[in-house]
């Protein structure tokens, strides 16, 4: 009997990708992923329902739960109620080096999704100026860690500033309302803020922003590879949808993160680069540059092995095999 089109890619897939070749435990009935603002491509996998048409065949519910931030995904995945999370590079870095078992098989963005943000009339010019100011950031995320190294840019240290600590829309709207001096944005609240209310990036470096980072539970991972093997080819389809339809996925972001259409298109087609989806060598550089801070900052234990939380959490090999044939 010949094989069907479907058990012949299962069988590819499953000599190619580490840990496929073992035998399968029982599928879960419901699959637990996040979306988030800040990675469209979570919101146009989301919208056209892919991943339940695909998971359907086999009785797997979809259930998607909102993040508003990198903090956010980790906690849910930390706490088991999340099995696929979407996070910012560093952010999850540091989750890793402080125990939560988590891999990255995926990139699902190179953004500049964050910056350091003022209102537009104010008198801070440089870094420098910020000495003393109040600076609101959501711990545990990107804009956080890409705030304390700006500051180490100038021989600043989180306790040269007063840390105020807001999840990102509140940071938006404290930093409009006067209540801070500035913010480390993330979008779309922060091209929101640009573009609604005229604030001012006073600090911008690409370099800093780490990669969109998917992470698996390192113990869903290893029971279920075949079915996160499945996610990954539902991202796959999102990013080259978006890639050959940006505008379109700019709507969609407008839509579900209630930012205008200008706002999201600033996003999507001036922030968000969907070029480099497999973690690679590159991927693991950008870690280790940026990983001393967390030593610096005492956001980890003295003498953390950051160098082997970095092997620990980016997964180079797992989706070679899938991502070589899409």
């Amino acid at each position: 009997m010949s094989l069907t089109r479907r058990q012949g890619l299962g069988l590819a897939l499953a000599s190619a990708l580490p840990g496929l070749g073992r035998a399968a435990e029982a599928l879960p009935r419901e699959l637990r992923l996040d979306y988030a603002y800040y990675s469209p491509t979570s919101l146009v996998l989301r919208r056209f329902g892919w991943l339940e048409e695909e998971l359907r065949k086999d009785g797997i519910a979809v259930r998607w739960v909102l993040s508003a931030g990198s903090n956010r995904a980790l906690e849910y995945l930390n706490a088991g109620s999340l099995d696929i999370g979407s996070t910012a590079g560093l952010a999850a870095l540091l989750a890793r080096a402080n125990g939560n078992p988590i891999r990255a098989p995926y990139i699902f963005s190179r953004p500049e999704w964050t910056a350091l943000v003022v209102r537009p009339d104010s008198g801070i010019r440089s870094l420098a100026d910020l000495r003393g100011r109040k600076i609101a950031a959501t711990k545990g995320t990107d804009p956080y860690l890409f705030l304390l190294r700006a500051l180490h840019t100038v021989g600043l240290k989180r306790g040269d500033i007063e840390h105020v600590a807001l999840q990102h829309a509140d940071g938006r709207a404290a930093l409009e309302q006067g209540r801070v001096d500035a913010w480390a944005g993330l979008d779309p609240h922060m091209a929101a803020s640009e573009l609604d209310a005229g604030s001012r990036l006073l600090y911008r470096n690409v370099g800093f922003n780490t990669y969109g980072f998917l992470n698996v539970r390192e113990e869903f991972l290893g029971r279920h590879p075949q079915l996160v093997q499945r996610v990954i080819a539902g991202y796959e389809r999102a990013r080259r949808w978006t890639q050959a339809n940006p505008s379109e996925a700019a709507k969609i972001l407008a839509e579900e993160a209630k930012v205008s259409l200008p706002v999201a298109l600033l996003q999507v087609k001036l922030r968000t680069d969907l070029s480099q989806p497999l973690p690679s060598a590159e991927h693991v550089k950008a870690l280790q540059m940026a990983a001393p801070i967390l030593l610096d900052e005492q956001l980890v234990k003295p003498g953390t092995d950051l160098g082997r939380a970095v092997t620990q959490l980016v997964d180079t090999r797992f989706a070679a095999g899938l991502l070589a044939r899409a």
